[in-house]
């Protein structure tokens, strides 16, 4: 079983920056995709970025440029700066890990930019 644990998130005004963090703890194996989910009221979620162990990235084209997700495999954690803030950024942001078939969820923090 894998516990992911988010921290960071909260309110920041428009063109601000926000770091948010995520641990990974329990059976991790070593080759994994570690990323970035958001979800705003009344949308599905939506991929924000993601990083695999090998340090490959892929990100959403509303964040390129203005968002940076990076990881420490010593620490298994994932973390996305984002600056450049925009009001539709405000969502729950979720963190994600993948090692096919199987697939962990943070509970999520919340994300508001306002205007």
């Amino acid at each position: 079983q894998v516990r992911l644990v988010e921290s960071g998130g909260g309110l920041v005004q428009a063109g601000g920056s926000l770091s948010l963090s995520c641990a990974a703890s329990g059976s991790i194996f070593s080759i994994n995709a570690m990323g970035w989910y958001r979800q705003a009221p009344g949308k599905q979620r939506e991929l924000v970025a993601t990083i695999i162990s090998g340090g490959s990235t892929n990100y959403a084209d509303s964040v390129k440029g203005r968002f940076t997700i990076s990881r420490d495999n010593a620490k298994n954690t994932v973390y996305l700066q984002m600056n450049s803030l925009k009001p539709e950024d405000t969502a729950v942001y979720y963190c994600n890990l993948l090692h096919f078939p199987y697939n962990y969820w943070g509970q999520g923090t919340q994300v508001t930019v306002s205007s």
